[in-house]
């Protein structure tokens, strides 16, 4: 178990996040739910991983989150 790395993430991941935020239109209350659960300092698995926050899910691998997801898109790996 590790801790998600939010800075300095690869430029493909970051972008990758940063287009999903604005397709899947992730409101400002949802990334305020994304931000408290960050300041938790949340462990993850070393493989897949993902947190479903109700209204869209964050999905990861190890330390690297990977991509937002909508209500009712499945995800894969270990619920947190």
């Amino acid at each position: 178990m590790g801790k998600i790395q939010w800075t300095d993430l690869p430029r493909a991941i970051r972008q990758h996040l940063f287009d999903r935020l604005e397709e899947r239109r992730i409101t400002v209350e949802d990334l305020y739910k994304l931000k408290l659960w960050r300041e938790s300092e949340p462990e993850v698995p070393d493989g897949p991983w993902y947190k479903d926050f109700g209204s869209f899910k964050i999905c990861g691998e190890g330390k690297f989150p990977k991509t937002f997801l909508l209500k009712g898109q499945p995800a894969r790996g270990k619920p947190l």
